[in-house]
């Protein structure tokens, strides 16, 4: 059985379009019968520039707001900072569009509507009867050929009209049948081609800037996108080159299939369910759960997993930028929060499931983004900035290496490329590649670690703390009475020493591997003895902050103190007072009505399938489908982020299966009711597995690796673990 998106009716806005891409180029089609329209994307039509947003006077005035703090003037604190960067903190400009391809066609009565995203060949479908005429609409983007091919069939000879809009078009022309549009962005003017070239068996008209294609029944539409970032002035030759090169549409269209479901086929899951429930349309099983709150689908939830990954494929290959917001699709010219890379949860949201879902060669992206763009420009930041050796990222950044402040005194929190350090090291440790270790992610790593090294500074207590900084995008109550007032800037909030303290372990560990700088593993292994501890408070919950403040909204939706328990590892069964601390969390902040947007209740459920929660991680889940997910199963904070689908394809795996405590558990968060298999899994070590259970029990599995070598395996509820002997490609299969 393949993995159907099935829907019955053409969208009714951009966000419940469907989507396809090859990594760097997207389209999204609205699939109507008579008017179609197809938003075109591509991932570095971006306005703005790289320019020097540095602040030498940065550091000063870091230096006066840690005086402040440690002679006990929290309270004045923000205020102050508001003053000191009111020039310096900058914001960026936004993804955009790449333009409107419409289709127009003869109006007329439709039935037997159907539009159909085939998750396992990467393949839309779009078939519907229109006046007794049978029509189909094929498209997909090829990642080889870097096309997105379309092709248009009917039963009968039809004729339709096709043109292009967008903002800033500079100008537009036809030629050898192909529609040629030179455009520039809003902010920038960056360049950028659009090429359409037309194959087809019936006659081709150009005038007005509109190509009419008359008494046809194949035409094929093959779309390149080629922008001056990438190609300078050459831009427009490349474009044309692309589509010389782009013939046969069949012998593309099975390129594309084989690279694509090469990515797709490696992991599987599947759960039980009712397959009567398979001919209904996503919206219609989506409002059937919504309607009736004792409703269970599970394959909505196999497809929610199938759908992540061919999100990942189609937005994040190797040689392109990663998945930012959105993706690698934009609605317009300035999309929401700029569709940018927002790097306090949501860009690492993005590879959660990467490694999981054994798709490392997507997370590559990221990989090369942080190498090339983040580490050089976050070096000037942390030179000229902060006086500190290494390397600096703050909460967001774009295609020209942004890595200072920005937006507001949130922006000042400097823990974003620490976080996302731990990518690359959770890639070696689910490969133990020590030749990417050492060729790609040494140099990142290390750079992180000696920031701040160099960064942190004694309080009072002797601990080194961080500051100013911030828990994201939360704040607390300072103060009593009458004086109480809103903060934003603390000093060492509990992220921060989690995020620190596990990057400094992976250095270290990475030094004890490489063995390249003794000097610097020695310095980061007295940092990590100095740094605060995490606390309990006075509700049993985990501290947010280093003292225990209230907070304006408990029902914040980011639950930042949370991150060593997931996407961390530090909170495990083995800290039990922390374990049961940060369970004390979550339930305050769902009490207050946390988990409102889509990619905070997908955390949420990878914070529940942590826990060994099978009952509330499911719940989640079923809160994730019903209130944040848009029938064509994109995730709405609200308006669409694709974080929550990354999140929730994570989440979805995490409930099978979870190698971050030394050991491989099976089935760790599934619930008693849960039944099905899952196949091609990965857990950390380089081990591929595969498993079928029955209500919450696992009957048998299957494990292999190109490493010899010795696992340990658990189930739910043993304490004992299975030691099974792995030999080199061969599997191991087991009954339980």
């Amino acid at each position: 059985m393949k993995h159907i998106l099935h829907m019955t009716t053409p969208a009714k806005d951009w966000e419940t379009a469907s989507p396809v891409g090859n990594g760097s180029m997207g389209a999204m089609f609205f699939g109507g019968p008579v008017g179609e329209k197809i938003y075109l994307s591509e991932e570095t039509i971006w306005s703005g520039e790289k320019h020097d947003s540095t602040d030498p006077a940065f550091r000063k005035k870091i230096d006066l707001l840690r005086k402040m703090h440690l002679e006990g003037r929290d309270a004045e604190i923000d205020e102050k900072a508001a003053e000191l960067f009111a020039d310096s903190i900058e914001r960026i400009r936004s993804f955009e569009y790449a333009g409107i391809l419409a289709i127009k066609s003869e109006d007329g009565d439709v039935t037997d509507y159907s539009r159909d995203l085939d998750l396992d060949n990467g393949i839309l479908q779009i078939k519907y009867t229109k006046n007794g005429v049978k029509y189909m609409r094929e498209a997909f983007s090829a990642y080889a050929e870097e096309v997105t091919a379309i092709r248009l069939t009917s039963s009968a000879k039809t004729s339709f009209t096709l043109k292009y809009f967008r903002e800033y078009t500079d100008r537009v022309s036809f030629q050898d049948n192909i529609l040629y549009i030179a455009a520039h962005t809003a902010y920038g003017n960056h360049a950028f081609s659009v090429g359409v070239k037309i194959v087809t068996d019936g006659s081709v008209i150009y005038k007005d800037g509109a190509v009419t294609v008359k008494n046809q029944s194949h035409t094929v539409l093959f779309i390149s996108i080629t922008t001056q970032f990438n190609f300078g002035a050459d831009h427009r030759d490349v474009c044309l080159d692309i589509l010389s090169e782009a013939e046969d549409y069949d012998e593309i269209k099975d390129s594309h299939i084989d690279d694509y479901s090469a990515l797709f086929g490696r992991s599987d899951i599947r759960f039980d369910h009712d397959k009567a429930l398979d001919k209904l349309s996503v919206g219609e099983r989506l409002q059937r759960l919504k309607d009736d709150p004792n409703a269970v689908d599970m394959g909505l939830a196999e497809l929610y997993f199938a759908f992540g990954k061919y999100l990942m494929i189609s937005s994040s290959r190797e040689g392109t930028l990663p998945a930012n917001l959105q993706g690698v699709w934009a609605e317009k010219l300035e999309n929401p929060w700029n569709a940018d890379y927002h790097t306090n949860i949501n860009l690492q949201m993005n590879y959660w499931p990467a490694e999981a879902a054994d798709l490392g060669e997507c997370h590559t992206a990221l990989f090369d983004y942080m190498n090339d763009y983040l580490l050089p420009s976050g070096r000037v930041t942390a030179q000229k900035n902060y006086k500190c050796r290494g390397t600096v990222t703050h909460h967001l950044s774009d295609i020209y290496g942004f890595t200072t402040p920005a937006d507001g005194l949130w922006g000042i929190w400097p823990m974003g490329g620490a976080w996302l350090a731990y990518h690359m090291w959770e890639h070696y440790l689910y490969t133990k590649d020590e030749d990417f270790l050492r060729e790609t992610a040494y140099e990142y790593i290390r750079d992180a670690a000696l920031f701040f090294m160099d960064y942190l500074f004694e309080d009072k207590d002797g601990r080194l703390v961080t500051g100013p900084s911030m828990s994201p995008e939360n704040e607390y109550y300072i103060g009593e009475g009458e004086n109480r007032k809103k903060a934003y800037l603390a000093f060492s909030p509990a992220m921060d020493t989690e995020i620190i303290s596990g990057l400094l372990k992976c250095y270290i560990e990475t030094e004890d591997l490489l063995g390249v700088s003794p000097e610097n593993k020695a310095q980061a292994e007295r940092t990590l003895a100095q740094l605060p501890s995490l606390t309990v408070g006075k509700h049993g919950q985990l501290m947010e902050w280093r003292e225990d403040y209230d907070e304006p909204e408990p029902g914040h939706r980011h639950i930042s103190h949370a991150f060593a328990l997931y996407p961390g590892c530090g909170i495990t069964e083995q800290t039990p007072e922390l374990f049961a601390a940060i369970r004390k969390t979550l339930e305050r902040r769902l009490s207050s009505g946390g988990g409102h947007t889509g990619w905070s209740r997908a955390w949420l459920i990878c914070l529940y399938a942590r826990l060994k929660d099978g009952k509330e991680a499911y719940r989640h889940i079923r809160e994730l489908l019903t209130r944040s997910t848009l029938d064509n199963l994109f995730d709405t904070h609200p308006p669409f982020q694709i974080d929550g689908n990354f999140g929730g394809t994570a989440g979805i795996a995490e409930t099978l299966l979870q190698s971050h405590e030394g050991f491989i558990s099976l089935l760790p968060a599934a619930t008693e009711e849960c039944s099905g298999s899952f196949t091609g899994l990965k857990a950390r070590g380089n081990v591929r597995v595969s498993a079928t259970f029955r209500k919450g029990k696992v009957l048998s599995a299957e494990f292999s690796s190109p490493i010899p070598q010795t696992i340990r395996v658990k189930l739910p509820d043993e304490n004992s673990a299975y030691e099974i002997e792995l030999q080199e490609g061969k599997s191991a299969s087991v009954k339980f």
